[in-house]
């Protein structure tokens, strides 16, 4: 997730291969639950939900994106 802009779950939905509307939501919730990201809810019809990385999850977006790293030079 971009740590600079909200998003919607519609556009972070296309840019997760693969995962259902549910599943996204599930697990932006525990997210949220956990202190990783914020989310900000507008009463528009629709609502407007979007969500962002806090600080938080801002400091734990490099470890985790080094261990990506590490997985895909061991896997190959």
């Amino acid at each position: 997730m971009d740590s600079k802009a909200a998003k919607r779950i519609g556009v972070l939905k296309l840019e997760v291969d693969g995962i259902s509307t549910k599943v996204l939501t599930e697990r932006l919730r525990m997210l949220e639950a956990i202190g990783v990201v914020d989310r900000d809810y507008k009463p528009t019809i629709p609502p407007q939900v979007t969500y962002k990385l806090n600080q938080r999850g801002k400091e734990l977006s490099k470890p985790l994106y080094d261990l990506c790293e590490l997985a895909s030079r061991w896997y190959d």
